[in-house]
């Protein structure tokens, strides 16, 4: 089931709407990265963030590796994520209708 972005009480204004909605984005992003991937949260950072291998300079990292199918799917979601915003804000690109 496709889950929606999560709705604001009606917004005063074009910047309070859009920053709201942004703030949202990475929220959205990773729940749906998480279910798709069947990844807990901790899992979604631990795969995100490099480690230090122990006893190693600081040069040496260890970045946790993702498999084609997960990194197709990341990508895939980044793209609808974004298309969705760029379709809420489209009410904003709109010129209104003159009379």
């Amino acid at each position: 089931m496709k889950k929606k972005m999560p709705s604001a009480p009606e917004p005063i204004n074009l910047l309070q709407d859009v920053h709201s909605r942004m703030i949202n984005l990475p929220i959205y992003f990773r729940e749906r990265v998480c279910e798709e991937c069947s990844w807990s949260i901790p899992t979604f950072y631990r795969k995100m963030r490099t480690a230090m291998r122990p006893g190693s300079s600081n040069s040496e990292k260890i970045t946790p590796n993702l498999s084609n199918a997960e990194r197709e799917k990341i990508i895939a979601i980044l793209d609808e994520v974004f298309e969705g915003f760029w379709e809420y804000c489209e009410k904003y690109r709109r010129k209104p209708a003159k009379d």
